[in-house]
C-alpha cells in the first residue's frame, strides 16, 4: 500500500488505535461506517486524481484495507493508461 493511502485512510478508522495498516485490516470493524465510506471515497479521488468505477463502489471493496487499495492501484493504472492514449 502506497504511504500516502494509509496517511489517508488513518483517520477514518478511530478504533485502529496503534495497530498496522495492512492488507486484512476489516475497515467496518474499525470502524468505517457507510457516510464515512463515501467521504473516503471522495478523498481518495481527489488525493489520487482517479474516479472509481460504479462496479467497484461495493461493499466487497470497501471490506479491508487491501482490496480497497486494490481498487484504487487499479483506477490508477487504468487512467494514467488512457490519458496516455489521448
Amino acid at each position: 500500500m502506497d504511504p500516502r493511502f494509509i496517511e489517508l485512510l488513518t483517520p477514518f478508522l478511530p478504533y485502529l488505535h496503534d495497530r498496522p495498516l495492512t492488507d486484512e485490516t476489516p475497515l467496518r470493524t474499525y470502524g468505517l461506517d457507510s457516510m464515512q465510506a463515501i467521504e473516503l471515497m471522495f478523498a481518495v479521488e481527489d488525493t489520487f486524481g482517479v474516479q472509481l468505477p460504479d462496479e467497484l463502489l461495493t461493499e466487497e471493496t470497501f471490506s479491508t484495507a487491501g482490496k480497497l487499495w486494490s481498487a484504487v492501484h487499479a483506477a490508477t493504472g487504468e487512467q494514467s493508461g488512457s490519458a496516455v492514449d489521448a
